[in-house]
């Protein structure tokens, strides 16, 4: 199964990430909004990010999560390379999601192709069939 696929879009970046489970389309959606910025598959795991989010319903949850990936660029210049151990939990009032990031800091060996402002609720979508599909506009 492929991890996500980049959709055309006028004038955002759209891209739709899979999984067989809800935790590993997240996952995945997390490298997705990453390769819009640097290529996350020459990133070496050698720093580690805790992160834990919640939300009212899943479609904030990813909101918020993807937004922790753009904060933790934004301020500790944290290239994201690998996702481990998410794990999402209902509970009341909504969601949370806990999972570890792996990267490095970034240095002159890294390429960045641009940047993500910002990830919108425009669009999004989370689908259920033979696996998961999230689907997600960034502001560019």
């Amino acid at each position: 199964m492929e991890r996500y696929a980049i959709l055309p879009h006028t004038a955002d970046g759209k891209f739709r990430a899979f999984g067989l489970t809800l935790e590993e389309a997240f996952g995945n959606a997390a490298l997705a909004l990453a390769s819009f910025v640097w290529d996350w598959e020459k990133v070496e795991p050698d720093v580690r990010h805790a992160v834990r989010v919640e939300g009212i319903d899943r479609e904030q949850l990813l909101v918020k999560f993807l937004t922790e990936v753009l904060c933790l660029f934004e301020t500790k210049r944290f290239l994201l390379g690998r996702v481990d151990g998410l794990r999402i939990r209902p509970g009341p009032p909504g969601f949370s999601l806990e999972a570890r990031l792996a990267g490095e800091v970034l240095a002159d060996r890294h390429e960045l192709f641009g940047d993500v402002k910002a990830v919108t609720y425009h669009e999004l979508k989370i689908e259920e069939c033979c696996g998961f599909t999230v689907q997600v506009v960034v502001d560019m």
